[in-house]
């Protein structure tokens, strides 16, 4: 183990911290109807995510994503929004052959721009919107068979995009984070993400 009286910054990568702004492309929301969503001019946040939404609790069962709980473990939810960029489903839809690939489909709740590789962005990263809703970032979201399902019935003869999508949409997907602070936001609202400083963890 590394001796902490000798430890000094030199030792650790450290990324500073930084701040980007960048606009609301899209809203959508999940009419409970399950996760794929619809378009919608405003959303209204609560601590509980979107009211009435798929993703809407404090609280979630636990699924495939955590396999150290058992199936249905009541846990924190923190999935309670799907945050997306136009630029990483260009991509995706570019890498699956498809002409395009709409937020909705799979479930994307805020489809954000002018931040780029939206997808890195890191745990903790809280987004500020100029209307006072501040959402905080959980962390990269997974791409899985039931996005890629939806995808490909949007698309006579390709069944293939249900696996294919969870390999070429990973580090694409997008992210998932919490309400830290209730308000309404609203399309073609600004925002900054508040980046924090990063490092890089190695254990010796």
């Amino acid at each position: 183990m590394t001796d902490p009286i000798s430890r000094d910054s030199e030792e650790m990568q450290i990324v500073p911290a930084q701040k980007i702004r960048g606009t609301i492309a899209g809203l959508f929301k999940a009419q409970g109807r399950g996760f794929v969503t619809e378009p919608v001019d405003k959303l209204a946040l609560t601590f509980q995510g979107i009211p009435g939404d798929y993703h809407a609790g404090n609280t979630r069962k636990s699924g495939a994503r955590e396999p150290w709980y058992p199936r249905g473990t009541e846990m924190r939810n923190e999935r309670q929004l799907s945050i997306l960029a136009p630029d990483d489903l260009e991509l995706v839809a570019k890498r699956l052959s498809i002409p395009q690939l709409k937020a909705e489909w799979i479930g994307g709740n805020m489809l954000l721009d002018g931040v780029e590789q939206l997808t890195t962005l890191p745990p903790r990263t809280i987004l500020m919107f100029e209307g006072g809703v501040t959402i905080r970032i959980d962390g990269d979201n997974l791409p899985c068979r039931s996005a890629g399902r939806s995808i490909a019935t949007q698309f006579e003869g390709r069944d293939d995009i249900e696996l294919e999508f969870v390999k070429q949409a990973r580090g694409l997907r997008g992210l998932v984070g919490w309400v830290e602070i209730e308000g309404v936001v609203h399309a073609g609202e600004v925002f900054e993400a508040r980046i924090p400083a990063q490092r890089i963890y190695r254990a010796s």
